[in-house]
């Protein structure tokens, strides 16, 4: 006779890799049902970008047939409910739960096709996305979105004007590009850029979101500590090629988010144009900018390498049209971004278990 509280024991034995706990401890399984030997629950995991999903709903499966009952018709739902620190009554962006700024130490590393590609991969996977495109003086979601001749529309919440968000590929965008014409440069003070930056934040209305992308230019300036002091950040990711120029200027990029006064989690580091291979010799690999050079970045900062792009013709053509090539069906390219993305997921999830610290920049 299969019980409830059976199933229950049972699940307690299923440890969530990334968190050390069980399911039951973490409160992710719900709506137990038990019919004969039908047995159903949900798992709620922290994000609809777990990479361990399908390692879960097995160990869920195993748990039941092996403690249970070998004769139980196992029906797990796996769902999600994105994890956060943020408390609901902050005053700058409530309903956001998750933000991350990607960086980089120098400019030319394709951070910006990182981000755009983590917001659309984020976005195919279920979650709610928006990205700000946070490099002032030289916008590129525009472009990248397939959005260079829109403008955003305004609206009254709460007697207040918001701009809307400009959405496309299930992702909500907002750059300094919507309110410029495309051959116009942008020339402004610190001080200005740095007002400009925060109307992308604090006026619009972004709605619930389960991760907010951060564009940053490079370098370490006023947009980067306009960010830290006046956003709640969750982490940070940085960008570099394996170049050894590059890892220099990412590994100061990566010390500023870890001073003390901004301290700011740094989630992992992302090797862009890791490697090249010809299309008509597709197994072959070739490194044109160095060898591993931001993995042993990682290994030296002690923080996670999320992911290896590698230098693909068709991910600068897919950003040049507006369609970042994540969006692809099944290619390298594409389950590349994907991992990437899930990857970065998990690591927030990880870091939203961990106990809360006030990561607000005195700068």
């Amino acid at each position: 006779m299969i019980t409830q509280a059976a199933v229950v024991e049972a699940l307690s034995h299923v440890i969530e890799p990334d968190l050390g706990k069980d399911l039951i401890t973490l409160n992710m399984v719900k709506d137990i049902a038990v019919d004969g030997n039908k047995v159903s629950f949900t798992v709620v995991l922290t994000t609809p970008a777990c990479p361990l999903k399908d390692l879960i709903h097995n160990a869920c499966e195993n748990a039941i047939k092996h403690l249970v009952s070998q004769d139980a018709e196992v029906s797990i739902t796996m769902t999600a409910n994105v994890t956060t620190k943020n408390t609901s009554d902050r005053p700058l962006l409530p309903k956001v739960k998750n933000i991350i700024a990607v960086a980089s130490g120098k400019g030319g590393v394709g951070k910006s096709t990182i981000a755009s590609n983590l917001a659309v991969c984020l976005a195919q996977l279920g979650a709610k996305v928006g990205l700000v495109d946070a490099d002032i003086y030289g916008p590129s979601a525009p472009i990248m979105f397939d959005m260079v001749n829109e403008k955003p529309l305004v609206r009254e919440v709460n007697g207040s004007q918001l701009i809307v968000p400009v959405e496309n590929h299930g992702v909500k965008v907002l750059s300094i590009g919507f309110f410029a014409e495309a051959n116009q440069a942008i020339v402004w003070r610190g001080p200005m850029a740095s007002k400009a930056l925060t109307q992308l934040f604090r006026d619009a209305d972004w709605g619930e979101l389960d991760y907010m992308i951060v564009d940053l230019p490079p370098g370490t300036g006023d947009i980067h500590l306009t960010l830290v002091s006046q956003i709640p950040i969750t982490g940070a990711i940085i960008v570099s090629t394996p170049q050894a120029i590059a890892l220099a200027d990412a590994e100061k990029g990566a010390a500023m988010f870890q001073m003390p006064a901004i301290n700011v989690p740094l989630l992992g580091i992302v090797e862009n144009m890791a490697w090249f291979s010809p299309e008509e010799l597709p197994n072959h690999k070739y490194y044109i900018f160095g060898r591993d050079g931001a993995k042993n970045l990682a290994e030296k900062l002690q923080v996670p390498l999320l992911g290896q792009i590698p230098l693909v013709q068709s991910i600068r053509e897919a950003g040049d049209v507006g369609r970042p090539a994540g969006m692809q069906e099944n290619t390298e390219v594409s389950r590349a971004f994907e991992q990437l993305a899930m990857n970065l997921a998990r690591e927030i999830a990880i870091q939203n278990a961990k106990p809360k610290v006030s990561n607000t920049a005195n700068v």
